[in-house]
């Protein structure tokens, strides 16, 4: 099957220059070292806060300037097709991007709350055409405050580059809870494949190396070749460890596994897995008849009386058994209640060509490489880049998956940018952390509170 079409609004280069006066309010805000932001406003989307670096008013060129924001994004809203194509059946005209921009000179709200209002700009966005091609909607300076119509013509303005870039995806769905071993399908549109079928289960006491390469089971007996775990009288009660979940092709031959390598316990005279002992899985991807590591996944509760789950996300690198090198690609925290989105996206990592020759900044966006064939086992995806830290510096979205709130019936639906999957075995790795990232949020809550039946299984190690 085909990617899914999305589309990025991507907002960056910002910079925001005063005209020479000698008023009060402008004269408190007009040094470089002031602190500025904005809100940047879509309807239908959360609003997003970026800071502002202040210029040399006569400055027609915010690149001449050394300044640390140049050419960095500061925000970026994605919209699948059914969202695009709503808009422009509603008359694409009116579909407007908002920015209010505020000026701070005590520093003291960062951005967290209101300071003064400076004024607001709009960009209208015509998202015609945007699936298939790049577009900038708007590249250059824009008069901001109320005043804009003085009689000196002189106004406050903020540079800014606005554009459009199609951003295709593979969209995969759970077809039930992942500690349900459910089956997992490939969506595009209101067409549904299964493409891979997952298998939970408790690794053995006994397989502790997981980390490193370890054998791959044969195709044939792969979905039953984790063992049962056997009673360790000297464990713990009062931990969750062992879990593991195991992604086969629709031959049955492990892709991909995501093992729980660090138990997940609570710390001393509390309940909670705390951010100084995280609990932890590795995302595992076959290799010349070996599990070969590829991420490391933490998870923990954030402390105090906040309901939230941190995680972070390592990204090894090739040489890992040699060097134990990594580099952390996702690192945030997910309402425990609300649930969210588990993101990695290298948008803001980069500095590339830009996409025109009007354009001043690519907004950290590369040109997209060529298809080539895949080399994994079973359906070949077909696009992009191998998956490594390397193809992860290009920059752009990565991934997504959704992640329900403790209680909730989950059913991760997770997005995959087609640059990052050659093969069978990418797709899979990021199904097999979407499956990690949606476990932990069972496995970091409270050890007060009983565990659902499929994740305690028959053993006394994982009484809660």
């Amino acid at each position: 099957m085909d990617p899914c079409p999305f589309v990025r609004i991507l907002v960056g280069n910002l910079a925001l220059r005063f005209p020479l006066s000698t008023k009060p309010s402008l004269s408190r805000i007009h040094p470089s070292t002031s602190p500025c932001y904005c809100k940047i406003k879509l309807k239908n989307f959360p609003h997003q806060v970026g800071s502002i670096p202040l210029i040399h008013a006569n400055t027609q060129n915010p690149e001449s300037c050394n300044f640390s924001l140049q050419k960095s994004l500061a925000a970026c809203f994605s919209l699948s097709k059914s969202q695009v194509d709503r808009i422009i059946s509603k008359g694409g005209s009116s579909y407007k991007l908002s920015i209010e921009v505020y000026a701070d000179p005590d520093g003291s709200t960062c951005g967290l709350a209101s300071g003064k209002l400076l004024g607001k700009v709009t960009v209208p966005l015509d998202l015609r055409g945007a699936e298939s091609r790049p577009s900038v909607a708007h590249n250059g300076w824009i008069d901001i405050g109320r005043n804009k119509s003085n009689k000196n013509g002189s106004s406050a303005q903020m540079f800014l580059t606005v554009r459009t870039e199609p951003d295709p995806r593979f969209v995969f769905q759970f077809g039930g809870e992942p500690e349900c071993s459910p089956q997992v399908f490939q969506v595009q549109g209101s067409v549904k494949q299964a493409v891979f079928t997952c298998k939970f289960g408790f690794r053995s006491s006994s397989d502790r190396n997981l980390g490193s390469r370890t054998s791959l089971p044969e195709s044939n007996t792969s979905r039953n070749w984790l063992p049962s775990l056997k009673t360790d009288k000297d464990q713990s009660a009062k931990e969750r460890k062992g879990w593991s979940i195991t992604v086969h092709d629709l031959s049955g031959s492990p892709v991909a596994m995501a093992s729980m390598v660090t138990p997940f316990v609570p710390s001393p005279g509390s309940d909670r897995v705390s951010r100084s002992n995280p609990g932890a899985w590795s995302i595992l991807r076959p290799e010349c008849g070996t599990w070969k590591p590829w991420g490391r996944l933490e998870a923990w509760r954030e402390p105090g009386f906040t309901d939230a789950l941190g995680y972070r996300f390592d990204l090894f690198h090739d040489d890992i058994v040699a060097t134990g090198t990594t580099t952390t690609v996702a690192s945030s925290t997910l309402s425990t209640k609300l649930g969210g989105k588990f993101t990695m996206d290298m948008t803001t990592n980069i500095s590339t060509p830009s996409i025109s020759p009007q354009s001043s900044c690519d907004l950290g966006s590369g040109s997209r490489p060529g298809s080539r064939p895949g080399s994994g086992s079973g359906s070949d995806f077909g696009f992009g880049l191998p998956l490594s830290p390397q193809s992860m510096y290009r920059g752009g979205f990565v991934m997504s998956s959704t992640v329900e709130g403790v209680g909730k019936c989950s059913k991760p639906e997770v997005e995959v940018g087609v640059k990052h999957v050659t093969c069978t075995e990418d797709a899979a790795a990021f199904v097999a952390l979407a499956a990690a990232m949606d476990l932990s949020m069972d496995a970091c809550q409270s050890f007060s509170q009983k565990l659902r039946k499929e994740l305690r299984q028959q053993s006394q190690n994982f009484v809660d």
